[in-house]
């Protein structure tokens, strides 16, 4: 069942589970709120009793005896509504930082393809905006509405018991009011989950114009971004005038028409005291009790809004649960095995979208120490290549072993502390130096991330301000493009791992530079496995073997010398040569 046809109550039930350890807690608020309720709607009959009974001459001393309960249940109520305030809000909190946790655990886990359907603003307003806004309503909303209907049920059933007449009258004339709000409600949740869906894009529109503020400025767009922000802020503005439009109408409903239902009670319960039907102090209970549920009934339109968002947010939080985690540890995984980081391809096939291959019975073997430059068309599948070894992606058929040991038998932990990446596209988060190098070994000592840092020639943290504590901005962009590969490069270094994958990691650096770092590469990926994903001859450089990658197969693997003489594909992707074969395959794009 999709989240929007599935019920409020079935979408509570999917997180009961992760709130077992607040409902006693929970429980005992709710509690605590009915009583206030029940004492507050007893204080109109004291009135009553107190009204008859001295119109009947009971005396100054049962007047003050009135007053007195008058007050005690008064104070009751009060001390009620601060437990259950105090009581509510240590467990709501508790599991707002739960379900928080939980969908972030859930996010890092769930495939890559699930990731490129949000944008960043969608999960950041699903995580906190969406998440809070569930609590809000569990820990007030819920218990405010029981209690608000809890009291006007029972204010009708008082209103009956002292007079059904007019207990009648009030039932009727209550029915175009709940038509109304019912009707409401319904356009409401429409409007509700429009308005938070906008509210995520929104979200997202100044998530990229921040990342990307460099582009926009150098193409002078920064007045068309104004304009499309305009455009998405002037439609969720329109979206919350709707909503509150519907709102108006729902407070009318309840509390508009109940109070023109006053009228008519007045003249009938006018009419019941002349006949002798109806006491003084019975009629003054009624009006009282109309007047203790007008509050409720005020705030049950505004409950139902709550109610709706609330619906909503939930709705929107599970709708991320229920992705499925494509990539799972095996039920009784492997351990590591020993060896010096053998990779095999064993006719190997992808597909990103699970209908286009990408790659066919791909073989391909990367000796133990070897470096192995992968070199290809644009949109040929290399990375695709690097990414099936620590299992980023799944292979559709086939497979990856590393050391004999297929990698869908390994616990994904331990597999990617044998195999390290560095992404051409480097990702660096909002921290020091220290804490993005070390990110994969934090055990590091500061000697060995210097020595990491020294081979990937980015020695230029020694004139950071702090050094290696200096923090570099949000994704590191305070520093150039070159700079931040170099720092990414180093990090996957700094993990000694078995396999490293090197995804055209020098891409963004200059000739010189380039140069610099190969050489010293070149010592250090002495006696480790390397992947070479090579779109430059001076990367090439680096190997001991190359593999040509057509057609979504490894049509020749050699030295660098024996392709550029024997390969006609190999020279047209690297040379650049005319070559019929080397007709460039059709772009599949991964998420």
């Amino acid at each position: 069942m999709t989240p929007a046809r599935r019920s409020f109550t079935a979408s509570l039930r999917r997180v009961l589970p992760y709130a077992r350890s607040v409902i006693p807690r929970l429980g005992f608020g709710l509690a605590a709120a009915v009583c206030a309720a029940l004492l507050g709607l007893a204080i109109p009959q004291a009135l009553r009793w107190i009204v008859n009974d001295t119109l009947t001459g009971g005396g100054e001393r049962r007047l003050w005896l009135g007053v007195a309960v008058v007050a005690a249940l008064g104070i009751g109520e009060a001390a009620l509504i601060v437990t259950r305030r105090r009581t509510l809000v240590g467990p709501g909190t508790r599991l707002e930082s739960d379900l928080r946790v939980l969908l972030f655990s859930h996010l890092s886990d769930l495939p890559l393809s699930v990731h490129g359907r949000y944008s960043g603003g969608q999960l950041l307003s699903r995580t906190i905006s969406d998440v809070r806004r569930f609590r809000r309503w569990l820990i007030f909303g819920l218990s405010q509405t029981c209690v608000n209907a809890i009291t006007i049920v029972a204010g009708v059933v008082l209103i009956l018991w002292i007079d059904w007449v007019l207990g009648l009258v009030y039932l009727v004339g209550s029915v175009p009011a709940l038509a109304l709000s019912f009707r409401a409600r319904g356009r409401y949740a429409v409007l509700s989950r429009r308005a938070q869906d906008q509210a995520g894009d929104l979200a997202a529109t100044v998530e990229e114009a921040v990342h990307g503020i460099r582009v926009l400025k150098a193409f002078g767009r920064e007045r068309d971004a104004l304009d499309g922000f305009t455009e998405r802020a002037g439609a969720l503005r329109r979206t919350e005038l709707g909503k509150a439009g519907q709102r108006a109408v729902m407070t009318f409903a309840v509390t508009g028409v109940p109070d023109i239902l006053l009228a008519a009670l007045l003249f009938a319960g006018l009419h019941e005291i002349s006949t002798g039907d109806l006491t003084v102090g019975g009629l003054l209970a009624i009006f009282t009790l109309t007047a203790v549920m007008g509050g409720p009934l005020e705030r049950l339109s505004e409950q139902f809004a709550v109610s709706m968002e609330a619906k909503t947010a939930l709705d929107r939080f599970l709708e991320l649960l229920d992705h499925r985690r494509g990539i799972a540890d095996p039920a009784q995984p492997r351990p590591v095995p020993d060896g010096r980081g053998q990779v095999v391809f064993d006719r190997v096939s992808f597909s990103y979208d699970g209908t286009q291959p990408l790659l066919r019975d791909v073989d391909l073997v990367i000796e133990p120490g070897e470096t192995l430059a992968l070199v290809g068309l644009t949109g040929s599948g290399k990375s695709a290549i690097g990414q099936l070894i620590p299992r980023f992606w799944e292979a559709s058929a086939g497979a990856v072993r590393i050391d004999g040991v297929d990698v869908r038998e390994l616990r994904r932990h331990d597999l990617r502390r044998l195999v390290a990446v560095a992404f051409e596209e480097p990702v660096l988060f909002s921290a020091s130096v220290r804490a993005n190098v070390t990110l994969g070994a934090p055990e590091a000592t500061d000697e060995e991330l210097w020595e990491a840092l020294e081979i990937a020639h980015a020695d230029f943290v020694r004139e950071l301000p702090d050094g290696l504590d200096t923090r570099i901005g949000e994704e590191g962009m305070s520093l150039s493009g070159g700079q931040r590969q170099r720092l990414s490069l180093a990090r996957a270094i700094l993990c000694r791992p078995r396999v490293l994958v090197l995804d055209d990691p020098l891409s963004a650096l200059d000739v010189h530079t380039e140069a610099a770092v190969s050489r010293r590469l070149r010592t250090r990926l002495a006696g480790t496995t390397t992947l070479l994903i090579a779109g430059r001859l001076s990367s090439i450089a680096l190997a001991d073997r190359v593999a040509v990658l057509h057609g979504g197969r490894i049509v020749a693997t050699g030295t660098h010398d024996d392709l550029a003489a024997g390969s006609a594909v190999y020279r047209s992707i690297v040379y650049g040569e005319p070559h019929a074969a080397a007709r460039p395959a059709p772009t599949v794009v991964g998420t």
